[in-house]
């Protein structure tokens, strides 16, 4: 990678020629290639990330539910999709895409932790290490492989108190009891927050830069909620339609959210703790 520009990447990983590139944010790039296709283009030389993005983006669209961009190439450092037309959010999209969620995570993984196939172990949310582990149940495997390696990193930067890390080891303590209803292995988007739901110009909605493995289904759902997404409710709807959850399951919204939000202290600081524990309250009290 190093050295090596994006359009030159995208020419020698398409086998296309490129006619022009326009930096979008950080290491991505949209660049046209010849004929007038667009591509997006992202640089990473962290050890298997762009493997683990690669194969989390082939796994969802393996699906045939979500809407994902195709890869069209990739090697260790660089990953090249289809750029995706955004568009305005509309309840009809939102609708849509409640069930083509749904029926995502109907398509099941062989475990919870489970890597996508062809998926390293060793991944990534966001700028976060995610270890990919099969665990036999999930309330043990939420607690050991997603919880508590983000909160010992939490309190031995500093940035979660001792006390406060109490009332987080109690929700993993207590797990069992806490996690509703038992449920199959799910496939995850794993990192689906607002940011990476794109409302696209055809009237659908397109999902980038998973992390994905096999989890429990309201995890992704309780995503959603953290950070707001335009059309929530009808996202909702479509989804019970098509895969009611447990009627008790927006209970549990503050347990999923336990561990994007313990990622978020590690990668961003003390000023997503008291959320965190905010959200292991919010579990303890059911």
């Amino acid at each position: 990678m190093k050295g090596e520009r994006a359009g030159a990447a995208a020419s020698r990983l398409t086998g296309c020629a490129v006619t022009g590139e326009r930096p979008l944010s950080g290491a991505v790039t949209e660049v046209a290639l010849d004929g007038g296709q667009l591509v997006v283009v992202k640089g990473d030389e962290t050890p298997g990330a762009v493997r683990a993005e690669a194969a989390g983006l082939r796994w969802l669209a393996e699906a045939g539910a979500v809407l994902v961009p195709a890869v069209r190439g990739e090697d260790g450092n660089w990953l090249v999709t289809d750029r995706v037309p955004t568009g305005p959010p509309s309840a009809r999209a939102a609708v849509r895409f409640g069930r083509d969620l749904a029926a995502l995570h109907a398509s099941g993984a062989p475990a919870f932790g489970s890597p996508p196939p062809g998926g390293p172990t060793e991944a990534y949310i966001g700028l976060a290490p995610m270890r990919n582990v099969p665990g036999a149940d999930w309330p043990n495997w939420y607690a050991e492989q997603r919880v508590l390696p983000y909160l010992r990193r939490a309190v031995d930067a500093g940035t979660i108190r001792p006390t406060e890390a109490t009332v987080i080891e109690q929700v993993c303590e207590y797990l069992p009891q806490l996690a509703g209803p038992a449920e199959p292995p799910a496939r995850l988007h794993g990192d689906l927050w607002n940011g990476n739901v794109l409302w696209g110009s055809d009237g659908h909605v397109w999902l980038i830069d998973p992390a994905a493995h096999g989890g429990h289904r309201e995890t992704d759902l309780a995503m959603l909620h953290l950070f707001g997404c335009p059309h929530l409710s009808d996202v909702l709807d479509g989804y019970q339609e098509t895969a009611p959850l447990a009627p008790d399951w927006t209970d549990r919204i503050g347990l999923h959210q336990l561990f994007p939000l313990l990622v978020h202290v590690v990668l961003f600081g003390r000023g997503y703790a008291d959320r965190a524990v905010a959200a292991a309250r919010a579990a303890l009290a059911g």
